[in-house]
């Protein structure tokens, strides 16, 4: 296997220091156990935050780096306002809650943005400097979105992964924050995306399609020239490792102890980061609504929650900490007596032992987060249960939800709904547990985080890092070309090519400066010009017919290879299949506003360039497949171009324009074709062994060569003239 470079916000350690010196401790989380393997056997490198050693001597500090450096971790050192702007800020004040949905938790100035920019550069230039030809990095979370395309810039051929851990949100959502764009161009340095669950693909290929006009298509998206693959990756847990931890004896005796101290009385419990996603008061509420209208269930449950301390110098969780505080008072000042009160509340830390107990012992579990990427108690609380027994109570707006379906699936912000599916559990007969635990755990054992990791790897391993066929410095490398060739036949397409793609079709007249540019290249020595363009003869004439240049329109269609000749049409089309297209193309446009179809002689178009970017996709793609289906065995052929669906005549095609257009042509002419979407990818299969095509813009294209849309073709064409 290839070398793996990670890059993570935090290194998979801890510092301590105490009286006896300063260490570095293996962290104990499902990301570094699913990740040590395969770190250690690449002889990999790990690059992240080691935490603040801010207070370490230089001596500890040096003692710390090379404790490190044996475990392979690579340190970048965060100043406290690094760490309050962009950790606590950028990361956790905006893309936090938005990510999960809580804009009002968002600020509406993103003041952290600078830093947050400047952070993920300081990751990217250290795995940089790390790097090697044929490693494999992989860049993982929100608080890194910007590293994958640094990393791209400045290692182009360089394999690259990015992990998604929290939820992706829907479009609507995730297009309120003002750094939108600069966050999934930072993503799509990537060659392989990885979210838990295909929702969150599915909102981050609609985000795309919103924002950028990309759309998916099977498992990927093409961006300037790459195929950025997206796919769904349900991270794991060290199932094996719970399983044999509540087998130890020591964690059997506490186990048992748990189960004394709760008598004749269930237990359920809760496990969570004091967070504000984890949905603890509502999980609350639900426990005293139980207690309310069942009187038969108080003294009879006990609940430990337990809420691990987090950030607890931000405001926002502060104040969250006292409204639970507020809760757990109230329900057991209402339903508690002298000696037994309903809620347990543990604001602390547990070693795993303490939780595998916990998990062991409890009859029901309660994961209620009112939105999570995933949720591994869930996980953990099945791996921890080889009797079989247990009821998990799991939120559906959890990521485990969509893999966990025998747990009891409630609506977190439903407290009725949450009430109900409790006394379900403690009431459920031990045939339904089992048969439920049983097949969580089969799940969960099978699908762990070694898995997990297996499972991206694989994956991004198959991924092809290279643009396919076209080379991403196009512009540069062939120019050179075009100059040291003695004749020159430029056979270029016009929308999209030469000029950008315009609301409707009659909007994309040439400018001067293009007449002009155009017009000095007919006057080059040794060189013609031919427009070849998907637009109908009446156009091209009154737009470019000027010009001392051939014209090719709808395709090649129609012919007027010389200035005042008549246009000439390719024998044997048919179009009678026009008047039954049409119909279906006018339905489809009444479907939905800013919809059009365009008629030409031998072909009709639908536009959709003014739609509402994902309803157009979609539409386009069943308008497609409806006109494959009813006209599989036509003489037409349906094409998908930039936000059109063109119908044309079968066998009309660009390629069919080389055999007219190179006839007669003088010994050494270097035939040229540049064109922007499928249509020309028959221009570019026809040119001769020695022709040059070069692909306007970032799909998948055979062409050799590439520039960034007309802006680059117009500046490549002038450079000609210089």
């Amino acid at each position: 296997m290839s070398r793996l470079l990670l890059v993570s916000n935090r290194l998979p350690v801890t510092v301590k220091a105490d009286k006896d010196g300063v260490s570095v401790v293996p962290s104990a989380g499902g990301l570094a156990t699913g990740l040590r393997g395969p770190h250690e056997k690449s002889g990999g490198l790990w690059v992240g935050w080691p935490g603040d050693v801010s207070r370490l001597t230089p001596a500890q500090k040096a003692s710390v780096e090379e404790q490190l450096a044996r475990q392979r971790c690579v340190p970048l050192y965060l100043s406290a306002s690094e760490v309050s702007r962009f950790y606590e800020g950028y990361s956790n004040q905006v893309l936090w809650p938005l990510c999960h949905y809580l804009l009002e938790r968002v600020p509406r100035q993103d003041r952290d943005w600078e830093i947050y920019r400047k952070v993920n550069e300081r990751f990217a230039d250290l795995a940089v400097r790390h790097y090697q030809p044929g490693d494999t990095i992989w860049v993982h979370d929100y608080q890194l979105m910007l590293v994958p395309a640094l990393l791209r810039e400045r290692l182009p051929q360089a394999r690259i992964g990015f992990f998604h851990h929290i939820p992706f949100p829907s479009s609507e959502i995730f297009r309120t924050v003002p750094r939108r764009l600069e966050l999934v161009r930072g993503l799509l340095g990537a060659d392989l995306i990885g979210f838990h669950t295909i929702s969150y693909v599915r909102h981050f290929a609609s985000t795309l399609t919103q924002l950028l006009g990309l759309e998916k298509v099977g498992d990927h998206v093409d961006q300037d020239g790459r195929r950025v693959r997206l796919g769904a990756f349900p991270m794991g847990i060290d199932a094996r490792a719970f399983e044999e931890l509540v087998q130890q004896p020591a964690v059997l005796e506490e186990v048992r102890g748990h189960r004394e101290k709760a008598a004749e009385q269930r237990l359920v419990l809760g496990v969570d980061r004091l967070d504000y996603t984890k949905g603890i008061p509502r999980r609350l509420l639900a426990v005293q609504r139980l207690l309310e209208r069942e009187p038969a269930w108080r003294g009879r449950l006990r609940f430990i929650q337990v809420a691990v301390p987090s950030r607890t110098t931000v405001e926002d969780y502060a104040t969250y900490r006292e409204r639970v505080n507020e809760l757990v008072g109230r329900i057991n000042s209402l339903y508690g007596s002298v000696h037994n009160v309903p809620i347990h509340y543990l604001y602390r830390s547990l070693n795993q032992k303490q939780l595998a107990a916990l998990y062991r012992a409890a009859d029901v579990m309660l994961v209620t987060p009112i939105r999570d990427g995933m949720n591994l108690v869930a996980k953990e609380f099945c791996a921890s249960r080889p009797d079989e027994d247990g009821v998990l109570v799991l939120s559906e707006l959890a990521g485990a939800a969509d893999e966990l379906s025998d747990a009891l699936l409630v609506n977190p912000y439903d407290v009725e709904g949450m009430a109900d599916a409790l006394e379900a559990a403690l009431e459920m007969p031990q045939e339904e547990r089992q048969r439920r635990m049983r097949a969580l755990r089969t799940r969960v054992i099978e699908c762990d985080v070694h898995c997990w990791v297996n499972s991206f790897l694989s994956a991004l391993q198959s991924t092809p890092t290279a643009p396919p066929r076209v080379k991403p410095q196009g512009a540069q490398e062939v120019l050179p070309l075009l100059r040291e060739a003695s004749h020159l036949l430029l056979l270029l397409d016009y929308d999209g090519t030469l000029v950008p793609f315009a609301s409707r079709p009659e909007l994309a007249a040439p400018d001067e400066e293009l007449l002009t540019l155009l017009r000095r290249l007919t006057e080059r020595p040794h060189t013609r010009v031919a427009i070849v363009s998907g637009r109908g003869r009446e156009v091209l004439e009154a737009w470019v017919g000027g010009l001392n240049a051939g014209l090719y329109a709808e395709h090649g269609l129609w012919s007027r290879p010389t200035p005042g000749a008549t246009w000439e049409s390719l024998g044997g089309v048919s179009t009678e299949w026009k008047s039954l297209v049409r119909p279906i193309l006018e339905s489809f446009a009444a479907r939905v506003p800013g919809a059009l179809v365009e008629e030409k002689s031998a072909s009709l178009a639908w536009h959709y360039r003014q739609v509402e970017p994902v309803l157009g996709a979609r539409l386009a793609r069943e308008l497609r497949l409806h006109l494959g289906e009813v006209f599989a065995q036509g003489p037409l052929e349906v094409l998908p171009g930039d936000k059109v669906v063109e119908v044309r005549a079968r066998g009309v095609n660009k390629g069919r324009v080389v055999g007219r257009v190179t006839e007669g042509l003088a010994p050494g002419t270097r035939v040229v074709a540049i064109g922007d979407d499928r249509t020309d990818e028959d221009l570019f299969a026809a040119l001769p062994a020695d022709g040059i095509a070069i692909h306007a813009g970032g799909k998948e294209s055979r062409a050799g060569y590439r520039v960034n849309g007309p802006t680059e073709v117009r500046r490549l064409l002038a450079a000609l003239l210089d």
